[in-house]
């Protein structure tokens, strides 16, 4: 699995020169993974604050929300 990650849930404006380069960037690197013959799917993620992180530490399962907010079970 190859995932593509941003820092913040905003996108570069349409039509400016950082979408453009974004979109180029994004562009170049699946056509490598079509070339090479291992690109499956390809689909945006959602918004960082909309994921849900889970880890196990030491047995213990750790839920982290996107806003920041932390529950352990």
């Amino acid at each position: 699995m190859f995932l593509l990650n941003r820092t913040t849930d905003a996108l570069p404006e349409p039509g400016t020169a950082e979408f453009d380069q974004t979109m180029q960037a994004y562009g170049a690197a699946l056509e490598v993974l079509g070339k090479a013959g291992v690109l499956i799917d390809c689909a945006p993620l959602a918004a960082r604050s909309s994921w849900t992180t889970v880890r196990v530490r030491d047995g213990e399962t750790i839920l982290t929300d996107g806003q920041g907010g932390c529950s352990r079970r």
